[in-house]
């Protein structure tokens, strides 16, 4: 059996579990959610077990406090296959009036709400759980620590070991925790099957509809292509009508709504920071999903294919950054933006904590010219930020992925390598 290796989670889950009588562990399939609430449960229910999913669903119905039964915390896999489960935990919650008796985890959003008749709020806390991070897949040296950069300890150093093709492997394989000591080649299968899995089967297990696994597929390389964007629903569709004039915005709009059911898709949100000017901010979501191997798959495209390809190299590296600045992030308290106003100013990511503390970052692949490109970019901040009705920057950072060192530059801008960070 394949070693527990720890995640940044972990802790989290740990800390709702002491003020929540119950924590729901939401996530893409095979990020590894059952296995990390597994070492902290007491005893558990797989309500899709096949020898059982049955009588579970009949159960849940019938008798659902049955099913709650157990040591606590009791883990309750794949909840929303049974949705009353739902109500029967915030019930059981203030009954026993106490902190961590349940862990439950989801794949997907329920695709029916109407056994579902109250919020849970003050009884159970939600948490998103992605694919692993470098740091926790231990590919990151972690000598630069975004939390120690919000305290004010910017005096940073860190070497970085990965090359141009160790980033092409590490964006092609993901951040799948069960693939992680296979071979390269067995682990690049991984993102191939998920994708295969996801047009097939998952989309209209979600949402109940016999999708075409043609369309599906175009449209996913169609958002692939368009990862770090703002690309709008018509212009996706305008991509496609030429190999298929039966889709429609409608059509489009509703594949990303299931995709974000099952927490494929994870679009960034605007950041809207107060400004000197009334220059207008772009306010549509970035394209991005929750991990780089699922993009790299759905357009056929291998590690030498990248090398091949440095400008779609560069975008599938940005969604593999901002899915560990996410993962970094939910460990402080804070969440990851997206900026660009009218007049094309853009800052790829901003990591924006509860407290009003924020750290403005641009991401490049490598190399010196696009380095300056991206300080250029960053330096043009202090211009528009009205630091008089918002803190300054913690810090300012450009995160590469080739690159031996992490060092402040004499303009005080950070140059991490994305193989020295952790949260």
């Amino acid at each position: 059996m394949q070693e527990y290796t720890p995640r940044i989670a972990d802790r989290i889950l740990s800390r709702k579990l002491q003020g929540k009588g119950a924590v729901l562990i939401e996530g893409a399939k095979w990020c590894g959610k059952t296995t990390t609430a597994a070492q902290q449960a007491r005893s558990i229910i797989y309500i899709q077990d096949p020898a059982k999913v049955k009588q579970n669903i009949e159960m849940a119905d019938i008798n659902p406090q049955l099913l709650l039964q157990g040591e606590t915390p009791r883990l309750i896999d794949e909840w929303q296959i049974a949705p009353k489960l739902w109500d029967a935990v915030r019930f059981e919650v203030d009954n026993r009036d106490s902190f961590g008796q349940f862990i439950m985890t989801g794949s997907a959003v329920p695709s029916d709400f109407k056994d579902i008749h109250h919020s849970g709020t003050g009884r159970i806390a939600r948490m998103l759980m992605r694919p692993m991070s470098l740091w926790e897949s231990r590919e990151s040296s972690g000598e630069v620590s975004l939390s120690e950069l919000f305290k004010g300890k910017i005096y940073i150093g860190g070497a970085s070991s990965h090359d141009i093709n160790k980033i092409a492997y590490l964006i092609c394989r993901g951040g799948w925790p069960k693939i992680m000591e296979c071979e390269e080649d067995i682990a690049l299968e991984q993102a191939i099957d998920y994708f295969d899995a996801v047009v097939n089967l998952d989309m209209s297990r979600a949402d109940g509809i016999a999708h075409n696994v043609d369309k599906i597929s175009r449209f996913m390389r169609s958002y692939s292509r368009a990862i770090g964007s703002q690309a709008k629903i018509p212009t996706m569709t305008a991509d496609l009508v030429p190999n298929d004039s039966t889709l429609s915005d409608v059509t489009v709009a509703g594949y990303i709504n299931t995709l974000k059911k099952i927490f494929v898709i994870e679009d960034a949100p605007a950041w809207n920071p107060n400004l000197r000017s009334k220059t207008a901010i772009r306010t549509s979501d970035t394209r991005y999903l929750t991990d780089p191997s699922i993009a790299a798959a759905a357009l056929g495209l291998g590690p030498d294919d990248l090398l091949n390809d440095l400008e779609t190299m560069g975008l599938l590296f940005e969604n593999l950054v901002v899915r560990d600045l996410r993962v970094y992030a939910e460990a402080i308290d804070g969440k990851v933006y997206h900026y660009r106003d009218k007049n094309n100013l853009e800052c790829d990511a901003v990591v924006h904590l509860r407290n009003g503390s924020y750290g403005l970052i641009e991401i490049k692949l490598g190399g010196d010219k696009r380095i300056e490109e991206g300080a250029k970019t960053l330096a043009e901040f202090d211009k528009i930020l009205d630091t008089s009705k918002m803190k300054s920057p913690s810090f300012k950072m450009i995160i590469t992925g080739i690159g031996d060192y992490a060092y402040q530059r004499k303009d005080g801008i950070l140059i991490v390598p994305i193989g020295c960070l952790k949260d």
